[in-house]
């Protein structure tokens, strides 16, 4: 049993690869996790969907099982946090709670032809200047279209009153608290394309053009406020959840990026970098996206967003599918084993191309294969277009917001590679720091939750907590081999949408 004298915040994360609960202490210690991996539905090409009960009951295990495991006490856990998946989007009954249709995950490009018919009649201006949203079939509006198109079930249930539609935040905390709290907060609500930044509230005309009645969504929240409370019967006793985030604003809190100009990049399933731009929001174009950063105490921050459909999922790829190796660990070894990628190039566009092309018809290749090309070769590529799809990212940040960005901090699962983190600082020629906690989204939603319930004083006592483990500084590389090998993977990118243009 670990020490009756301390507490503790219950941070839960619901990603899309899998579910896990962390117990943190007031040292920003970790002191207890478990994890449950989720496996998503792939029922033909472009659908990628996933199974909401099993979405919840993960949840559920993984937060009984942190607490059984960790030894500690119940009652010495304060406060909680949720963090999520962002654009998933689920449809229920109110009375039943059951789901009319698998969760449509974010990546799913289904309603895809919605998205095409908005975009004709009503331009992608009247959607990005409300929104701060480019239209695409990532976000939600188009997924809850979709739903009342094709799931007889779910439009007879809007005419009876008894639809209700939201992200993943919103299923958990409708199920943990059996229907009592229909909520969200203000940064999944910004994904959805029906929230409007400027107004701080769903936007009538949006929701009117889109074919969705405004009372069907749910209540839009602060992070930082009463979302209900994880119950008795699955943490022993009651722990009121006092913060919710979707995950990428979760990392930008928990990366301390609490200033304007400060950028981080996680890299995860995708790749997703976020640059704080202050209290008034920065327009969205050229790619980009306007986000929310949080709102907190009243006051709403924004965000720059850049968003890399797939980037560890691409290292999943050529582990599970095409068995290059057997762990993600193995990469590392494998590319610096290698004096360059040999000219072979990987374009993951497996779900189309984000941030700056939003390209949805482009699929992905290898490209520059020759009869020497070997195992390693492949998997340097892979870790590679990382580096290559984040400096789009960035190259375009800095324009936009007219900052040079000179340090980037970094976490996800592939930022513990090593030969990824230098090979993006000679890309991006600047400082790249990784901090002794990588696991930001989860860090960050338990960050907002310790504030809700006065864990932690305030910001600054949390800038404290924040370590560096890492510094990748840029190596002195030849500029002009550096540019060239960028140069030709604009090049394979320019192949891979060709590839799929309209002949």
């Amino acid at each position: 049993m670990k020490s009756s004298h301390k507490n503790y915040v219950l941070a839960v994360d619901q990603g899309t690869t899998s579910s896990r609960a962390l117990l943190f202490d007031q040292d920003g210690r970790c002191e207890g996790s478990h994890q449950i991996p989720l496996q998503c539905i792939y029922p033909q090409s472009g659908y990628v969907l996933q199974n909401p009960d099993q979405l919840y009951q993960s949840v559920i295990d993984c937060v009984s099982n942190v607490i059984k495991s960790s030894g500690i006490n119940p009652q010495q856990i304060i406060s909680a946090g949720i963090t999520n998946q962002r654009e998933t989007l689920i449809a229920w009954h109110a009375k039943t709670g059951k789901a009319f249709y698998p969760a449509i995950v974010w990546q799913s490009r289904q309603s895809a032809s919605i998205i095409v018919d908005w975009q004709r009649k009503f331009g992608l201006e009247y959607f990005s200047k409300r929104s701060g949203l480019h239209p695409d079939a990532y976000f939600s509006a188009s997924k809850i279209a979709w739903i009342l198109k094709n799931v007889p079930e779910a439009a007879e249930a809007l005419e009876q009153g008894l639809l209700k539609v939201g992200t993943v935040d919103t299923w958990l905390l409708w199920n943990l608290s059996k229907g009592s709290v229909y909520s969200t907060d203000v940064t999944n609500a910004s994904r959805t394309m029906l929230f409007n930044l400027d107004a701080q509230q769903w936007d009538t005309d949006l929701c009117r053009v889109c074919g969705i009645k405004p009372e069907i969504l749910p209540e839009v929240k602060e992070n930082i406020a009463d979302f209900g409370a994880i119950p008795a019967s699955v943490a022993g006793v009651e722990i009121p959840i006092t913060a919710v985030a979707g995950d990428q604003h979760a990392a930008l809190f928990g990366q301390a990026c609490f200033s304007e100009g400060m950028v981080k990049n996680t890299y995860g399933t995708g790749c997703f970098m976020l640059m704080h731009t202050g209290t008034k929001r920065v327009e969205a174009h050229s790619g980009l996206l306007s986000t929310m950063a949080w709102k907190i105490n009243g006051v709403p921050e924004f965000a720059l967003e850049g968003s890399v459909f797939v980037a560890g999922s691409a290292v999943q790829w050529i582990r599970d599918e095409l068995a290059l190796v057997t762990n993600a660990s193995e990469t590392e070894a494998l590319a610096v084993s290698l004096e360059d990628n040999g000219g072979v190039y990987l374009v993951p566009a497996f779900t189309g191309l984000g941030a700056p092309y939003w390209d949805a018809d482009a699929r992905g290749a290898f490209l520059g294969m020759t009869r020497g090309t070997s195992r390693a070769h492949l998997v340097r590529a892979t870790l590679e277009s990382l580096a290559y799809q984040t400096r789009d990212v960035l190259e375009l940040m800095e324009e936009v917001s007219k900052i040079k960005i000179t340090e980037l901090r970094v976490d996800g699962g592939a930022s513990s590679n090593n030969f990824l983190m230098q090979f993006q600082a000679n890309q991006l020629s600047c400082l790249i720091s990784r901090p002794k906690q990588t696991e930001s989204t989860v860090w960050g939603v338990a960050m907002m939750s310790g504030l809700g319930s006065s864990f932690w004083s305030g910001k600054e006592a949390l800038i404290r907590l924040h370590q560096i483990d890492a510094e990748f500084k840029p190596e002195l590389v030849s500029n002009q081999e550096n540019e060239r090998w960028y140069a030709q993977w604009k090049r394979a990118v320019s192949a891979c949408r060709a590839f799929t243009a309209p002949i």
